[in-house]
């Protein structure tokens, strides 16, 4: 059935019940507002939105559980990379009249089981008709201790690199699957000081220069050694974006305790040390200056 015969109300009738929903809703999906229990005073309260575009970020005939997947999962790996919990999600839609019914119910059976993974209870929402490409805008709350937030300005001269799984892929549809890396993020700062932290959306081309400029730094990479992707090449590693893995800053004497301890608790997602930060090596050069020594990765608008 096409939305222009179903309607909105009708179709929030479909969607709205099967959401997940936790004990922390007061109020959720339905109401005017979502009302949610806060975290305490040793904690960070965490919103972040983040969405999808139809010919940006996935292609029209994807399936659709797919990119409902990847709509929910791309503002939890931010998440990921501070070392949040994500709590709560608000999801607006905005889509075509000629799209039919099934398909949007596919979309949200993605968003479902996304959210399910990490417990998140999707709250409510808006749904708008367009004339042009579909999007999906995700908000999400949650928290984060204060003593466990990491930020990406605060690496220090000769910490040691590591990213997280494997890079390049992305037009394998990599993209449409990927598992944000909060278990392993909530892991590293239990156990360890990690200095400086995000996840690797735009590509390493893009994301590392942003993370040595938050931290007045510049960088040296071994581009030998970064993890590659089954076909993937070092140029689709550094460029393609969308890999969603943890790139982080450590002291570079904790590196060797890190990659035993981690082989001990996740023996099957790898853990790659590629380089390390240095300082800025002249006087008067600015980060952005010193860091251009990657190229590639994705930035909209470009």
């Amino acid at each position: 059935m096409k939305l222009s015969r179903l309607g909105e109300d009708s179709l929030l009738a479909r969607l709205l019940p099967r959401l997940p929903v936790g004990d922390g809703v007061i109020a959720g999906a339905g109401d005017d507002v979502a009302v949610v229990h806060a975290p305490g005073r040793d904690h960070f309260l965490l919103l972040k939105t983040d969405c999808v575009v139809e010919g940006v970020h996935f292609k029209t005939a994807a399936p659709p559980a797919a990119i409902g997947w990847k709509a929910m999962m791309r503002p939890l790996s931010d998440f990921a990379a501070v070392s949040g919990l994500p709590q709560f999600a608000l999801v607006t839609l905005v889509i075509g009249r000629s799209k039919r019914s099934e398909w949007v119910e596919k979309i949200y059976g993605g968003l479902k089981r996304a959210a399910a993974r990490f417990k998140v209870s999707v709250v409510g929402g808006e749904t708008s008709s367009t004339r042009g490409p579909t999007v999906i805008s995700v908000s999400v709350s949650g928290f984060v201790e204060k003593s466990r937030w990491v930020a990406r300005s605060r690496g220090r001269a000769g910490d040691s690199l590591f990213v997280t799984g494997r890079l390049g892929g992305a037009g394998k549809n990599k993209h449409l699957r990927f598992v944000p890396r909060i278990e392993q993020a909530r892991w590293l700062t239990e156990h360890f000081s990690i200095h400086a932290m995000m996840d690797l959306s735009d590509g390493l081309a893009a994301d590392l220069p942003r993370l040595a400029r938050a931290s007045r730094l510049s960088f040296q990479i071994e581009t030998d050694r970064l993890p590659l992707t089954a076909g993937a090449t070092i140029e689709n590693a550094i460029s393609d974006g969308e890999d969603y893995e943890l790139l982080f800053a450590i002291s570079s004497r904790a590196g060797d305790h890190l990659r035993d301890a981690w082989k001990k608790r996740f023996p099957r997602i790898q853990l790659t040390r590629i380089g390390r930060l240095l300082p800025l090596s002249a006087i008067n050069v600015s980060p952005a200056r010193a860091n251009r020594q990657l190229k590639g990765g994705y930035v909209h608008f470009q």
